[in-house]
This record gives structure tokens, C-alpha cells and sequence, in this order.
């Protein structure tokens, strides 16, 4: 679910390179100790000068990906404890940065991507049929072109209540979890960009969100036809791209395009709010096909 953000500890553009951060980059990636997570640790370590920091919830699981990439691949890389989840954790982190670094420049949170003031938040195509599914009442909130942070957040609340309640199918929601949290993802982000825009336009930031695709982790399964390294490359690619290149900031990718998605003007199977919206694979990579 989507939380109220902070973007204080993004270096603008004009920041990256300055004589005390010896022309080096400070990234930073959390999950990481594993899946796609880790295969962007992986590219980055490739791809970008400067320091790399790996972080996990759990120490000697961090630590040992670290090594491992060290051993195995000779990329260096370094480790840091974080909960996502916890407060003070974040907090240590973000105290640690600021101490040592003055700020980041890219930051991974197995939800996004930030480089030189660049943001890729790592969503998923599911979200778009669950928009779909969700009744024209709560299209229409998502879709508005003013809903701020805040109103993103009640919303996202006011789902997780009815769900315990039991009663979100009344309520306009579709029985779809994930599919409504990445839907959160893709709105923030285009919350984020539209407050950029208006509040830090000089600092060139740009926000995008993405699908790296059906992907070999615990949750994509192995049936899944990407590798990791595969899955990162979406996101590696937005991360990467110029900062003149306008068309994509605040937008939804896949395959490195942006995806343009429409509700369909009348009831279709594949979208209606039941029960089975998402229980069929073959029905959802189908309903991928039609709407790319």
C-alpha cells in the first residue's frame, strides 16, 4: 500500500557530481538480498560509479548476498539493516545517508527506483485490470486528475477496511489484493510527478512507474518467463534515460514504452468485479495481449 512520502532526501541534478561527493553516485536498494531487488543491485554495481548499498530486513541475508556478488561476480557492494516496515529502521537508514552521503541518488525500495533525481516506482500490469474492475465511483476518484496524497491514502485505508469487513465487493472493490495495491503504486506516481513538477521543477526530478514482467521470484514462480536480470532491465531503463526525455515523466511502462491503458466502455468478463477475476493466468496474460 502507498504511503505518504517524503522526497527531502533527493539530490537534485545539480547536486550529483559536486566536489564533495568526489563525482560518485550513493545507491541504495531495499529487499535486495534476493530476486529482482537483487539482480538491480547487480546492474547498478555495472552501470553506475560510486557506492551501492544492498539492504534487508534480515542481517546475515544481506550480508551473505553481498558477499556472494563479491565471490561469485566480483562486484562490490555494500550492506545496510532495513524494515521497511518499521519506523525507526527507516529512520537509522535515512539518518545514515544524510550523515554520510548529504542525500541519494538512487534509491530502491523494491518500489521504485530513484537516479539522479530520477524515480522509478516498480509496479505491475495487473493494476490496470483492477482498475477496471473497481466500481465507475472509484474509477473516477483514481482517475481525477487533482486526487492528492492524502485522498490516495484514505482510499487505499478505506480498501484494506472493507476487505477485513468483508464487505469490499459492495463497496465497488474487485477481490484483488495485489492487483489494488500496484494500482496504489501507479496513482502515487502520478501524484509524485504532478507535485514535482510544481514544487521542484529546477531539480529536473523525474517519476515514472513500471511492470518488469512476469518474473522467476517467489511470487512470479518458476513457470515464469523472465530471470531476474530480465525483470530489472524495465527499470535499469527508466532509471538511465535522459532527463529531457518528457513524454514518459509521470507515466506507466512496460517493455521500456509507455502503456496506454482505457477502461472498457462496456461490461467485459475479463473486468468485471467477481470473484475470479484473477484466478485464471491464461485470462490475464490474454487481457495483456489485447490492451499493449
Amino acid at each position: 500500500m502507498p504511503m505518504r512520502t517524503s522526497l527531502s532526501i533527493l539530490r537534485p541534478v545539480l547536486e550529483v557530481g559536486s566536489p564533495n561527493m568526489a563525482n560518485s553516485n550513493v545507491a541504495v536498494v531495499t529487499g535486495a538480498n534476493k530476486g529482482i531487488g537483487l539482480a538491480i543491485v547487480r546492474a547498478l554495481c555495472k552501470r553506475v560509479k560510486g557506492d551501492v548499498y544492498l539492504t534487508a530486513r534480515d542481517p546475515k541475508l544481506g550480508e551473505a548476498s553481498v558477499k556472494k556478488l563479491k565471490e561469485e561476480e566480483g562486484l562490490t557492494s555494500h550492506f545496510h539493516q532495513l524494515d521497511i516496515t518499521n519506523l525507526q529502521s527507516i529512520t537509522r537508514l535515512r539518518d545514515f545517508l544524510k550523515k554520510e552521503y548529504g542525500g541519494i541518488d538512487i534509491l530502491i525500495n523494491n518500489a521504485g527506483i530513484v537516479f539522479r533525481g530520477r524515480v522509478v516506482n516498480v509496479s505491475s500490469i495487473i493494476s490496470q485490470p483492477a482498475l477496471a474492475a473497481c466500481s465507475k465511483d472509484l474509477q473516477q476518484k483514481f482517475c481525477s486528475d487533482t486526487i492528492t496524497e492524502d485522498e490516495l491514502v484514505t482510499l487505499m485505508e478505506k480498501f484494506v477496511e472493507d476487505t477485513k469487513k468483508g464487505i469490499h465487493n459492495q463497496e465497488g472493490w474487485p477481490n484483488a489484493e495485489y492487483g489494488v495495491s500496484k494500482l496504489g503504486v501507479n496513482i502515487l506516481s502520478m501524484i509524485l510527478a504532478r507535485k514535482l513538477n510544481k514544487e521542484r521543477e529546477a531539480d529536473e526530478i523525474r517519476i515514472y512507474a513500471c511492470c518488469p514482467g512476469w518474473t522467476q521470484t517467489d511470487m512470479g514462480g518458476d513457470m515464469a518467463h523472465k530471470t531476474p536480470d530480465e525483470g530489472a532491465e524495465t527499470p535499469v531503463y527508466l532509471a538511465l534515460i535522459p532527463s529531457d526525455v518528457e513524454e514518459q515523466h509521470g507515466t506507466f511502462n512496460s517493455e521500456r514504452k509507455v502503456l496506454h491503458f482505457e477502461l472498457p466502455e462496456k461490461e467485459d468478463p475479463y473486468f468485471t468485479p467477481s470473484p475470479n477475476i484473477f484466478t485464471s493466468l491464461k485470462n490475464y496474460i490474454t487481457v495483456v495481449n489485447v490492451n499493449t
